[in-house]
């Protein structure tokens, strides 16, 4: 009897870790298929000379975000390294091996977030070389910190304020910290040339909607699996993560759409401003505090990006600070408000511990990332030369163009 009971035992818990293996591994998919979005985002964006390099710049910096990852990154956010035999590595269905890749495609969109911002004028390799230390040193802290309780943070969270930063899917984390190291990267290379003339603002047209479109369709898709598969496992999905993610996407559309006129690029920046902001608190909300996120977030969005484009020398293409820096930010404070249980929330959450963790955040994304590109424009330089920012980044770096009429 006691035999039949640990074979059924075992067998429910071979049968628990496959599936859990399995529904990662799918997550993991889905969250990588994201990067096709970051990438065709940009290329609708950037001007037609530049698009090849969008394309590259996205894939190339998955390889290297891939290494500083598996040698690096991983190790300081959660101790844990691969250097085991293949038989060790492969126990529990290779469990820890996809939480890898799922935890990896998280980590590889911090450059992916980063190359909208600078794109049309920075150099290839350079900007490699800060991929690596970003997703290798940088990111992994503050992601260790949060994610795995490393240096006693949200430990001292917890005991100050009765909770510690809650951020589900990476509001702060990724979003934010990507989003903040961003815009030192971009006011390292500062504008682009023809942005001013006679003194005043002048704006790029988006060269193609419908990439642009299919982008912002890609990563609304992706999104799903970057919300709800962050559960881990199939005993922790919810489907009020689904379910605030949609609500969110929705706010962010609408308020792009009144915010932004009506303009197609808005409009579809805007429901990712909404995923953005819903992430840190998508499994806490009443979906209506998730609509409301995801409008506050679509405003932000439009409002932060005119005034970066026609009022400052800031000049950040896809505007990512604003996408993912600001709303990013304002997700990891929203999870702080609406998380509440007097405004419908599971509760749990602290909004003190939201907001110092969320500036917590912020501090290691710029204080890193200024060293990180500080040190590589002054060694190397980031920035192209006049005459191949002219000439366009995909014959300056790739020598070939996008169509062949170019």
């Amino acid at each position: 009897m006691n035999q039949t009971m640990n074979q059924i035992q075992g067998a429910v818990q071979t049968l628990t870790q496959s599936s859990d293996t399995l529904f990662l591994l799918l997550g993991a998919i889905m969250v990588f298929l994201m990067h096709a979005g970051f990438a065709f985002l940009e290329v609708g964006t950037v001007r037609r000379k530049n698009q090849v390099n969008a394309l590259v710049k996205i894939l190339a910096d998955f390889g290297i975000s891939t290494i500083a990852y598996f040698f690096i990154g991983y190790w300081i956010a959660y101790g844990h390294h691969f250097f085991g035999s293949a038989t060790e590595l492969a126990q529990g269905n290779g469990y820890e091996l996809v939480k890898f890749f799922f935890l990896l495609t998280f980590a590889a969109a911090i450059p992916a977030i980063v190359s909208g911002g600078i794109a049309e004028r920075a150099r290839f390799y350079p900007i490699l070389m800060a991929t690596f230390f970003t997703v290798g040193v940088v990111y992994p802290v503050f992601e260790g910190i949060i994610w795995n309780g490393n240096f006693g943070l949200q430990n001292w969270f917890s005991h100050r304020f009765g909770a510690p930063f809650h951020d589900f899917a990476g509001s702060v984390v990724v979003h934010a910290v990507g989003g903040w190291i961003a815009l030192i990267a971009v006011l390292f290379l500062g504008m682009r040339k023809g942005r001013i003339r006679a003194g005043k603002h002048t704006n790029f047209a988006p060269s193609n909607i419908p990439f642009l479109a299919l982008g912002a369709w890609i990563l609304c898709v992706g999104w799903f699996g970057f919300n709800v598969m962050s559960a881990q496992t199939l005993n922790g999905i919810s489907g009020l993560v689904a379910m605030n993610s949609l609500m969110a996407m929705a706010g962010g559309i609408l308020a792009a759409l009144v915010a932004g006129k009506n303009d197609p690029g808005f409009i579809h920046n805007g429901p990712l401003a909404g995923l953005v902001a819903v992430c840190a608190g998508s499994d806490l909300m009443h979906p209506l505090g998730a609509l409301v996120t995801g409008i506050v977030a679509g405003v932000l969005f439009v409002w932060l990006f005119t005034h970066l484009q026609n009022k400052t020398r800031i000049d950040d293409v896809l505007g990512v600070w604003p996408l993912h820096g600001v709303c990013g930010a304002w997700g990891g404070i929203a999870a702080g408000i609406f998380g509440q249980r007097s405004l419908g929330g599971i509760g749990g959450v602290s909004f003190t511990a939201q907001l110092m963790g969320t500036i917590a955040g912020i501090i290691v994304a710029v204080v890193g990332s200024f060293v990180v590109y500080g040190t590589l424009h002054k060694v190397m330089g980031l920035r192209l030369s006049e005459e191949e920012e002219f000439n366009g980044a995909d014959l300056a770096i790739h020598r070939i163009s996008s169509t062949s009429e170019d």
